[in-house]
């Protein structure tokens, strides 16, 4: 059985061709140094962070400077999410469609982060430190092989995403339309108990971003899946830095 990552990205069929067509696409590969490398992807990966910073830092000076960054931020989330949705059915598109995310994704980052900040001045660096800090450590993990991604290991991730993702949505909806209030919002334990498993498993699937990053690379996919793959790594970051957020906030507002 085959098992695809919960990013939209690295999920994608793309990914998972068989060595035997990319090894008939090899002459025309090859003779342009077109194929997907994981360097390729680590570079693209930086210049995408690059960009994110560019982008966060215009919000976040909007924000300590008397003026509302909301908007923008808003607005870059969703731009961010309907290149996410294309790139996800056209990713030869990626090659533009992945810095436009970084750029647009930015503005929701330095937004939110400014808001963060102004509630619990030092929370940003502190959310940023961990979560580059936890990359650090899977980066390593996974190298070493130490974890090993297996077909049973995708499942397990994969699952516990997806019901991650099912409660939010139903959370949402819910407070939407009625007065419930979402268990993981508050300072609670339980709440921060909820906290610390989405960011566990958010910090799992980048175990299945590197894997999928490096099997594309083993397959000699399309140079343009460099980005695809960086923008699928960016997402899972993207989303582990806000959980941080999150969980800081409601340990900090416990003190």
């Amino acid at each position: 059985m085959n098992f695809k990552s919960s990013n939209p990205f690295l999920g994608n069929k793309n990914f998972s061709k068989p060595t035997a067509l990319a090894s008939q696409q090899d002459s025309t590969l090859i003779s342009y140094g077109q194929e997907m490398t994981v360097s390729g992807t680590i570079n693209k990966s930086f210049i995408m962070l690059l960009l994110l910073l560019a982008t966060a830092s215009v919000t976040w000076y909007l924000a300590f400077n008397g003026m509302n960054p909301m908007p923008l931020a808003i607005g870059g989330a969703v731009i961010g999410l309907i290149l996410v949705l294309v790139s996800s059915f056209k990713p030869h598109l990626s090659t533009y469609l992945a810095p436009a995310y970084a750029l647009f994704e930015g503005l929701f980052i330095g937004g939110i982060s400014a808001i963060f900040e102004a509630m619990h001045p030092g929370l940003v660096i502190q959310a940023v430190g961990a979560t580059f800090v936890t990359f650090l450590v899977c980066f390593g993990l996974y190298k070493y092989n130490i974890v090993k991604v297996n077909e049973q290991f995708k499942s397990v991730v994969i699952a516990a995403t997806l019901a991650i993702l099912t409660y939010y949505v139903i959370s949402f909806l819910l407070s939407m339309f009625t007065s419930f209030t979402p268990v993981h919002h508050g300072n609670s334990l339980m709440s921060i108990g909820i906290s610390v498993v989405v960011i566990i498993i958010a910090a799992l699937n980048l175990f299945l971003d590197f894997d999928m990053i490096e099997k594309g690379a083993q397959k000699r996919l399309p140079k343009y899946m460099e980005w695809f793959g960086a923008m699928g790594l960016m997402i899972t970051l993207v989303w582990l830095y806000i959980e941080f957020l999150r969980l800081l906030s409601k340990l900090s507002s416990r003190d």
